[in-house]
């Protein structure tokens, strides 16, 4: 695996902001748009190797020109010459394999693998009761980020589902790192961030409980109360919903001045997006005899919104509700911080679940019938 050593520069590639290759520290300039795309994939894909084709089909997208894949080789031959002028062993970190290319990168080689292992660290220290902890390495994950990830690649579907993933992990970091600290005893040091985020996102329920819970726990009750009367007001007049029943048991337990219930789990892992999937998954709406959508390698959106993949004309769906993700250990469903959460089998669902031949997923009052069947690994 390619790492620094006493002679070898070190290496450090962002994609959580604009990309960029910095060699000891310094950046290394990256021409174009695909380029730079190219490098993205890989980063996202790192050691583990993206065929050729999947390649042209991310950077070029539906209509790649008839000699894609001697741009794709120029492209490849272009960054392995820029790292070798910044003194990078090109052919241990960019390699050959499997008719197709491999980045050879560790995730502290990347602010994206950084991320997630900060995140990774605070979700344990989290489960394990140690709140001040949690609330550093949530803070580090955070400090990976410089802006939109991949930005000025979104017109690419790749990154713009990557970008969307990502952004989304962040807010979910975020909300973690101030529900550790609310944890550790520094719920009056946050409300004004909670305040903010609540005015941002009207009908996110899990925003407004934490604010609420560090009102009350900064011996602010009254002011908890009228948080949950405003959250209770702005649902229904956008989505004519009622609140979760997880809101309105830390509710009524803040208007008996009781033990505040233990909130959810940290959510689980985040995930690569990896293009060469084995496997063919599908969604029925309806009781199964609806019409089948199949679940690409980029996944599935779905809510209210026209610009999602399932577009759902249900009050209770949110804008931007859940999301289908392919991982290397399956297919998982996310919540997307929904007003009324997904249900998966009638169990609501706290992280980003596994879902499994035959599963019914419940959206707002929308059922939809997941299906799968393993794909027939290609002739050796």
């Amino acid at each position: 695996m390619a790492t620094a050593g006493p002679d070898r520069p070190s290496l450090d590639v962002r994609i959580l902001g604009p990309v960029q290759l910095l060699v000891d520290g310094l950046p290394i300039p990256l021409s174009g748009a695909k380029p730079r795309a190219l490098l993205a994939l890989l980063v996202v894909n790192r050691r583990r190797a993206v065929p050729k084709t999947a390649l042209i089909d991310a950077i070029w997208g539906d209509d790649p020109p008839q000699r894609a894949m001697d741009g794709l080789y120029a492209y490849v031959s272009n960054l392995r010459t820029v790292l070798r002028g910044a003194g990078v062993p090109d052919r241990d970190v960019l390699r050959t394999v499997d008719a197709g290319y491999l980045l050879d990168l560790t995730d502290e080689q990347c602010d994206a693998g950084r991320f997630e292992a900060a995140r990774t660290r605070g979700a344990a220290a989290a489960r394990n009761g140690d709140a001040r902890t949690a609330a550093a390495c949530f803070a580090a994950a955070l400090e990976e980020w410089s802006g939109d990830p991949v930005t000025g690649l979104h017109e690419l579907g790749f990154a713009a589902n990557f970008a969307t993933d990502m952004t989304e992990r962040r807010f979910d970091v975020l909300l973690d790192r101030l529900a550790a600290d609310v944890a550790d005893g520094r719920a009056s040091a946050v409300i004004g961030e909670l305040t903010a985020l609540a005015t941002e996102r009207s009908v996110d329920e899990r925003v407004w409980r934490l604010l609420s819970t560090a009102l009350y726990v900064s011996g602010r009750q009254a002011e908890a109360m009228a948080a949950f009367l405003r959250l209770r007001r702005n649902l229904a007049d956008e989505l004519g919903a009622d609140p979760q029943p997880e809101t309105v048991e830390l509710e009524d337990a803040v208007r008996n001045h009781r033990v505040l219930p233990e909130p959810p789990s940290t959510r689980g892992a985040t995930t690569r997006d990896v293009p060469s999937i084995r496997r063919r998954a599908w969604l029925r709406v309806g009781d199964g005899d609806g019409e089948r959508i199949q679940v690409p390698p980029a996944g599935l959106r779905i809510g209210r919104e026209p610009d999602n993949d399932i577009v759902l004309d249900d009050a209770r769906v949110s804008r931007k509700h859940a999301r289908i993700l392919h991982r290397d250990e399956g297919i998982f469903i996310r919540d997307r911080d929904s007003a009324n959460g997904v249900y998966v089998n009638e169990v609501p669902i706290r992280a980003d679940t596994a879902l499994a031949d035959g599963d019914v997923i419940r959206v707002g009052s929308t059922r939809l019938r997941y299906g799968a069947s393993e794909e027939p690994a290609p002739p050796a």
